[in-house]
This record gives structure tokens, C-alpha cells and sequence, in this order.
């Protein structure tokens, strides 16, 4: 998987702020960045009279569009996805992925607290949590940046996210849900896969590769 690191925190306490100031570091220095907002509420892109609309109320299941500079697709769900899925779909090309919300991930988390909003953390003992941004005075080890402190979070998720992750590695996603694998498991469908697949005609140099297995019912 991608190198994921989600920014947490109460409604106004200035993740959108922080995400962006973050993205924007992290891209001067040379990384590409994904960004996965979850919305919990709902949201609507689609608009009504628009071809994409007029697709789907004639029953499209998924509508894509695609121009020469970005594509996008509109697709029913019969539930929601959970973000390995979407990232290892969508947004597996990137050198990391901000994620902005998913409260109760497994996802190595910082948290925005705004005295304004709140002085009280909310994932304080999560084993996951890296860092806060905050305006508050915290007690114990976890590292503290101000809410403006943008570059020192970015370098935080540059040293302990970016380079730490280990590339080449298998995702093995079975009926929508991401299944953890064992090292010894990861080597083995990497090298089998992968020895296979370059012993083709015209794949030799193959760097990534997507297998999809459908059973028919």
C-alpha cells in the first residue's frame, strides 16, 4: 500500500487548513501527495441535467469521465469502501496519502486540537497517534507543533511515513476489504507473480502489476 497518514480531529479544529499548508510543503519537496477526505454525511458531485446525471438516472451503475489532463468516476456502492481499498484503487501511484477523517483507522494519526474548539485530545491513547498541532499546553511524550507549524509536521510525515515505508510490497484486497499479509506471503505472491508475468511477451520490464480474479457465480 501507498503510505497512508490520517489528520484527525474535531469539526473546526483546522485540518483543511493544516492538510493544505502540508501538501503544499510536501509537494515543493518533491512528493507526489493524495488527499481522501471522508465524508460521513453524504455528498452529492453529480449535477442534475449534466450528461454524467442523465447516465445514471437512465441506470448506469458507474459513470466515468475522462479528459486528456484528469478523469473521474462516479460509482453506487452497496456499501461504503473502506480507504485501503479506494487508495489501493485510485490513488496507488503516490508517494503518500492524507487522509482527513477516518477517526477509528488503524492509520498513523495527528491530531489538530484548537483551544477555541477544544483542550481536550480526543486520541490520547492511541498507540497509532505520531503528533498533535496544537495551540494547547500537552503533557507527555507524543510531539507537540503549533497549529502554523506546517513544515514541522510535513517532516514528520517525511521521516516517519515517506521514507520509512518499504516499497514493493503485494495489497491483497479479497470482497472489497484489505487483507494484511504476512512477509512470507507478501515475497511469495511478489516473486511468483512477478516471474510469471515478465516471462510474457512484452512485460519483461514490468514494474507494477494489477491482477484482478472475478469468480463467476
Amino acid at each position: 500500500m501507498v503510505p497512508i497518514i490520517s489528520i484527525v480531529g474535531k469539526s473546526g479544529s483546522g485540518k483543511t487548513t493544516l492538510i493544505v499548508k502540508v501538501v503544499t510543503e510536501l509537494r515543493r519537496r518533491g512528493y507526489t501527495v493524495g488527499v481522501l477526505k471522508h465524508d460521513a454525511h453524504g455528498f452529492e458531485i453529480d449535477h442534475e441535467g449534466k450528461d454524467s446525471w442523465k447516465h445514471k438516472q437512465a441506470g448506469a451503475v458507474t459513470v466515468a469521465l475522462s479528459s486528456s489532463e484528469k478523469f473521474a468516476v462516479i460509482k453506487d456502492v452497496a456499501k461504503e469502501w473502506p480507504p485501503e481499498r479506494i487508495i489501493d484503487s485510485y490513488l496507488n501511484d503516490l508517494d503518500v496519502v492524507i487522509t482527513e477523517g477516518y477517526k477509528k483507522s488503524d492509520f498513523p494519526k495527528i491530531e489538530v486540537l484548537r483551544k477555541a474548539n477544544s483542550t481536550k485530545p480526543v486520541f490520547s491513547g492511541d498507540k497509532r497517534l505520531l503528533a498533535y498541532a496544537t495551540d494547547v499546553k500537552l503533557k507527555g511524550d507524543t510531539p507537540v507543533y503549533g497549529l502554523d507549524d506546517f513544515k514541522g509536521v510535513a517532516d514528520i510525515i517525511e521521516d516517519r511515513i515517506i521514507k520509512k515505508h518499504a516499497g514493493g510490497s503485494v495489497s491483497l484486497i479479497v470482497d472489497g476489504s484489505l487483507v494484511p499479509l504476512k512477509p512470507f506471503i507478501d515475497d511469495l505472491l511478489r516473486e511468483g507473480v512477478t516471474g510469471m508475468i515478465r516471462s510474457l511477451k512484452g512485460c519483461e520490464d514490468a514494474d507494477e502489476i494489477e491482477l484482478r480474479i472475478r469468480r463467476r457465480k
